[in-house]
């Protein structure tokens, strides 16, 4: 039988041989599959496989590559010192109180004697200066001048017809000069005392000597005032 599949293959074309060569081969992977499905022959296959031993040395290990070098490590911080400490000045202990003494009482003074009348001495005051003696008069004939008074008669009291006597109160100095004038006796007019006691002002004295002393005193001036008939 083998003999005529081999014959009646060899009278196939080439391209028929090649279908039945492929469905022979899918024949034979199909019918080991399905054997392969059943368990029990799944497992005896296994245990019938025979170990592969690889003879052949591993391959050597590559060479390390050269890392890059690490960085520098970041500078720690520099931690500061704290400062000492104050040191601690022990205060020196306080002395201890002394104990309080009652103190004695003091002895009751003795009754104050009455003191020994003493006299009042009292100062007189002083005694006052002297006045100066008042200045004297000096009498009419000791009056000298060196420029005798000129009053003016004034033109109203000569239209008006005013006329009279003034004596008039001045006091001369050592040096002759009139120091105060005044009214001793008014002639009724006041032009005309007025006029007197002008013509005293400009007169100059000579001055009046006493026991060969220059004296100053108050001399009394008459000026007349008449009108001419």
């Amino acid at each position: 039988m083998t003999r005529t599949l081999r014959s009646a293959a060899d009278e196939l074309p080439p391209a028929h041989k090649r279908a039945v060569v492929l469905a022979i081969v899918a024949l034979h992977g199909l019918a080991g599959w399905a054997l392969l499905q059943v368990a029990p022959v799944r497992a005896a296959l296994a245990q019938a496989a025979p170990m592969m031993v690889d003879l052949l040395a591993p391959p050597a290990p590559e060479p390390p590559r050269e890392q890059p070098p690490a960085p520098p490590p970041p500078p720690q911080p520099v931690a500061k010192k704290p400062p000492p400490p104050a040191p601690v000045i022990a205060a020196a202990p306080s002395p201890a109180p002394a104990p309080f003494v009652v103190p004695e009482a003091p002895p009751e003074p003795a009754p104050p004697t009455s003191p020994e009348p003493v006299e009042a001495v009292v100062a007189a005051p002083p005694a006052p200066p002297a006045p100066p003696p008042p200045p004297r008069e000096i009498p009419p004939a000791a009056i000298q001048y060196l420029e005798p008074p000129s009053p003016s008669y004034p033109r109203l009291s000569r239209r008006l017809g005013e006329s009279g006597l003034v004596i008039v109160r001045v006091f001369v100095d050592v040096d002759g000069l009139p120091r105060t004038v005044q009214i001793a006796q008014s002639s009724g007019f006041a032009r005309l005392d007025e006029a007197a006691l002008e013509g005293v002002r400009r007169a100059r004295f000579k001055p009046y000597a006493e026991n060969g002393r220059p004296s100053a005193g108050w001399a009394r001036i008459p000026i007349p005032f008449e009108l001419e008939k």
